[in-house]
Formats: C-alpha cells, sequence, structure tokens
C-alpha cells in the first residue's frame, strides 16, 4: 500500500486557486493549461481527492462531534459547539460549516478532473490509469455529494449541485442549482457511481501498492446506502437495497470476515478480508497517514505513553445495550474498554482507567491493536508524530456487516422478514453471539445495527432521524427514544483504582437538550453560504 493512499500531499494545480463552489463573485479559477499530459498528472490529481476525507476536518474527528446528539458517545473533553449534541444546530459549528466546506471543495476539484478526462476521451483513447482516474473521480464526486445530501437535503428541497461536464463550452462559474428534491441529488449520486462503475477495475486486480483505491464493489456499497436514505422518502428504493447487497455478495464476492476482531487488526494482512468494501487504509510509524480518529480516541497523554487526545469516549448507554447479548461478549470485549478491564499497551498488559479528561467510565477499544507492541512506533503501528496520531489499522466507512444490515432492514420493510433473520444471524453468529430464536424485528435490527457498528461512521445519528420518519411503529419510538434522551456515564469514587465503585449518573457537560422536531433531520447551512450565495441557496426549513 503506497503511501500516496494515507499521506496525500494535494499537487499544486488542485490547492492552487479553486473557486468557493457557492460563491457569486469567485476569486478566480486554477491554471488547468497543460494538465493531464501523463499518467503521473492524473495520479496527483486524484490523490488530492483523497486526501480531503482523509483530514482531521473531516474522517480524522470533525464528522464524529455530530454524535454527540444521539447517545453512544460523550465528550472526553470540553468543546465549544455543544449544540451539536444538544440539537440546539446554527449551521455555524466548526465542525458542520468545515465539513460543508470541503466537501463543496471536493465536489468542485472532481468536477474539474471529470471534465478535463472526458474532453480527454472525446479525442484519444485514455491509458488504463487515465481510466482508472476517471472512475475515481465520479467515485469521489459521489461521496461527497452524498456526504451533503443527506445531511443537509430533503423532500422539500435538495442541495446545490452542478455537473461541469454538462457545460458543452466548459463550466461557466455560475452558482449551482440547488435540486428540487434530495431524491434529485441521490438520483444524480447513483449516476455518478454507475460511471465509476464502468471505470473503475474490480478490487482484486490492484496490485499492493495500488489497494486502497476507488473499486466497483465500494461504488456498489454507496449505491446501496444512497438508495437506503433515499427509501426514507420513497420506500420502493428498499428494493434497489436489496438488488445492491445481492450483487456484492453474489457478483463480488464479499462475505463477513472470520472473527470481529480482525475489522481492526494493526496486521497488514488483515486489511482486505471478505467484508472489506471502503475504508481509510492508515499507517503509523516515521511517514504516517490515514485518519487520526484512534489517536482522539485514546486517554488524553496516553497514560505518559503517548499523545492521545482524549476527545470521545463510549455512553453507557451503548455500553448497556451491547451487554443485553451477555457481559463480557466478544462484540462488547472488542468495541469498548470498562474499568478493570485488561489490555495490551506498549508491551504491558494494564487494566483500564482514566483520570485526564472528562469522566465517562469508558474508551473506545475497537482501534486499540496498534498499541499493544511494545515499541509501537518502531513497528510501524503507531505515528511517530503524536500531533498526527495515526495507526496502521484498516479504519471502516463501509464494510459488508453494514450491507447485511440494510438488506435486513430492507427486507422487514418490504415484508421478508424471514430473510432479515437469517442476515442478522449471521452477524450474531460471527461474534459468538446467540441466534434469534424468533423472526427478526426492527426493535432487534435497530439493536443490532447500533452495537454492531458503534464508533465507526456509519452515521448513526442519522439511522435515528431516518427512522423518526419511519412508517414502522416500533423503530419510530426507539428512535424517538434515544433523539430525546442524554447520555449517561459511570461515576468513579476513585478514578485511579480500576476496581473502584461507581454510580450511574448523567453525562455532565451538556445538560440541556432540545426536544427533537421533524425538522432537525437535516441540518442548517452555514450562514456565510447563504450570504455568499446573495439568496440562491435557500435555507433549510425551521432554521
Amino acid at each position: 500500500m503506497k503511501r500516496y493512499i494515507t499521506v496525500l500531499a494535494l499537487s499544486a494545480l488542485v490547492c492552487s486557486s479553486c473557486s468557493d463552489f457557492l460563491d457569486v463573485q469567485p476569486e478566480g479559477n486554477a491554471t488547468t493549461t497543460s494538465y493531464f499530459l501523463n499518467d503521473q498528472q492524473a495520479i496527483d490529481a486524484i490523490d488530492g481527492l483523497y486526501e480531503r476525507f482523509h483530514q482531521e476536518g473531516c474522517y480524522g474527528r470533525e464528522l464524529f462531534w455530530e454524535q454527540g446528539a444521539a447517545c453512544d458517545i460523550v465528550w472526553g473533553r470540553t468543546r465549544g459547539y455543544n449544540s451539536l449534541a444538544t440539537l440546539a444546530y446554527t449551521g455555524d459549528e466548526s465542525p458542520l460549516r468545515d465539513v460543508f466546506s470541503r466537501m463543496y471543495s471536493t465536489m468542485s476539484r472532481a468536477n474539474w478532473i471529470i471534465q478535463e478526462l472526458v474532453k480527454k476521451e472525446k479525442g484519444t483513447t485514455l491509458t488504463a490509469v487515465e481510466k482508472r482516474s476517471l472512475g475515481e473521480a465520479y467515485f469521489s464526486r459521489g461521496w461527497a455529494h452524498y456526504l451533503i445530501a443527506y445531511r443537509y437535503g430533503t423532500d422539500k428541497q435538495g442541495v446545490p449541485f452542478v455537473r461541469y461536464e454538462d457545460f458543452p463550452d466548459d463550466y461557466d462559474n455560475s452558482i449551482p442549482p440547488q435540486q428540487a428534491t434530495v431524491m434529485d441529488n441521490y438520483k444524480l449520486i447513483i449516476e455518478d457511481m454507475d460511471k465509476a462503475i464502468a471505470y473503475l477495475p474490480i478490487f482484486e486486480s490492484y496490485d499492493a501498492d495500488n489497494r486502497g483505491r476507488a473499486h466497483q464493489a465500494a461504488a456498489v456499497a454507496f449505491k446501496a446506502k444512497t438508495y437506503a436514505y433515499w427509501a426514507t422518502w420513497d420506500a420502493t428504493q428498499w428494493n434497489n437495497v436489496i438488488e445492491m447487497v445481492n450483487q456484492l455478495e453474489n457478483n463480488y464476492n464479499r462475505d463477513l470476515a472470520p472473527t470481529f476482531a480482525e475489522l481492526f487488526s494493526s496486521d497488514l494482512k488483515d486489511y482486505w478480508n471478505a467484508e472489506y468494501l471502503w475504508t481509510i487504509p492508515s499507517i503509523g510509524g516515521a511517514l504516517p497517514g490515514g485518519t487520526e480518529f484512534p489517536g482522539i480516541i485514546l486517554e488524553n497523554k496516553g497514560w505518559g505513553k503517548y499523545n492521545g487526545w482524549g476527545q470521545m469516549k463510549p455512553s453507557y448507554d451503548i455500553y448497556e445495550e451491547m451487554a443485553k447479548d451477555g457481559k463480557g461478549n466478544d462484540r462488547l470485549v472488542r468495541s469498548i474498554l470498562e474499568y478493570n478491564q485488561e489490555f495490551p499497551f506498549f508491551g504491558e498488559t494494564r487494566k483500564f482507567w482514566s483520570t485526564s479528561d472528562l469522566e465517562a467510565g469508558f474508551m473506545i477499544n475497537k482501534y486499540m491493536d496498534a498499541f499493544k507492541y511494545s515499541d509501537p512506533v518502531g513497528e510501524g503501528a503507531v505515528s511517530a508524530n503524536g500531533d498526527w496520531p495515526t495507526v496502521r489499522v484498516n479504519f471502516p466507512i463501509i464494510r459488508f456487516a453494514e450491507m447485511l444490515l440494510f438488506r435486513a432492514e430492507a427486507y422487514l420493510m418490504t415484508g421478508q422478514a424471514d430473510k432479515a433473520t437469517a442476515d442478522i444471524n449471521r452477524i450474531r453468529l460471527r461474534s459468538n453471539l446467540t441466534p434469534l430464536t424468533g423472526t427478526a424485528t426492527m426493535k432487534d435490527l435497530y439493536h443490532e445495527r447500533r452495537c454492531e457498528l458503534a464508533f465507526e461512521f456509519t452515521d448513526h445519528l442519522f439511522d435515528l432521524k431516518r427512522w423518526n420518519r419511519s412508517s414502522n411503529a416500533d423503530i419510530k419510538t426507539l428512535a424517538d427514544k434515544e433523539l430525546n434522551a442524554h447520555p449517561r456515564i459511570r461515576r468513579y469514587e476513585d478514578r485511579a483504582n480500576p476496581e473502584s465503585a461507581f454510580t450511574i449518573i448523567g453525562y455532565e457537560d451538556y445538560t440541556n437538550k432540545n426536544a427533537y422536531q421533524a425538522h432537525m433531520m437535516v441540518f442548517p447551512y452555514p450562514s456565510e453560504e447563504i450570504t455568499k450565495s446573495n439568496g440562491q441557496l435557500k435555507q433549510n426549513e425551521g432554521y
């Protein structure tokens, strides 16, 4: 796996002076003459797209701050944007504002690459690398568009989007039109993923140096997720979810990894297992790269061993939910560290406790495998730069277990509960959990999706928001309950003593949470984007 997949320097062209996607007074465009003359230029342009997703301001941590409004995480450090956790959204919170800007920048850059390669394709045959690069650009544009569409678009109005290649005389720098509904955005995302599939290779054709690049099955997986969100507004789309997951299983041979722990292993041989669909492959050592999330969740200052940031912690609520399958079950132990639980850290076996962060009583354990070595930095498992704390882990964005859960949900919503039961039990049996004895219900789906995918960016908060609109009364009730709840923690009498007694209390940093209302399904647009668009961008209803 070459370092350009994980430490991606933006090319001079891509980061020079690309105009703001929503600005009515753009400051100028990148100089793009004499580009795409060889394969390396195409690779450089595409690697700049991947870099935007890997940054701290996206999958590094910013997207995870939003999850404070659900009940699975609390914040180990006091933040200045508690409105993300209290449903008092303004749209101007730095995590929201920065992700919004970054994704539109990515769409703009992908647009330009697509425009130029499509133009070149009309006059000559693209090389294999250029063809792949065009597929990667379609994929990246669809990925960025997806992240904006479901988080900001509704049945009343969609999000701004335009395709540069649709302009016969090149893009005229006008404001992208706000699509009529989010369903119109979803149609365009599906089209981009279909185009990506037409140009991308299958994953198995990549050599070791190129694994981590977009591939056909990843695009199919994003189609499945897009159709699942589309089904919020049009229930017929559940049939497309089923079809996409069937394709992944039958055409692309995707399956569950043999063990749950393998998914979060720091051993490179475990990176590309059958469950892999789309990740941020990360590395440590002297030349680190990937996502900082594993360092962000680590105990602040890492018990004097490493510069953990102590920013996000599990709640008692998610621990309690996982423990319904039996305290000490495989999935729970591998996902959450609780007081007195043993774990390897810098070559030692220690018992977990925490004193340096706001109290939670737990720590996320899914990404800790890289810290087990006696010299994890020298081993290349942990970044030598504690200010960029990446580790050797294939950080999941989409894995096949999530696809099975989407298919199970689709089966439940289309009256095929027996098939849903089979998909859920496949996941439970993999973690040595007792299979469901009766026919699966949406309550089972809620539990399984919440527990299996905890602390991965599958967006549990937006699962709750789309379930809040479901026609299924059980899932709607569960979603309402969590959206209106305040997370709980364990408070220990002696935080430095792993065997100390504890009480269960409400998390004390942010306490006042607004009652959930329907318009909160989506975020408000940043005020500066409304201003810059001179009124062409319409604010979401209710804000």
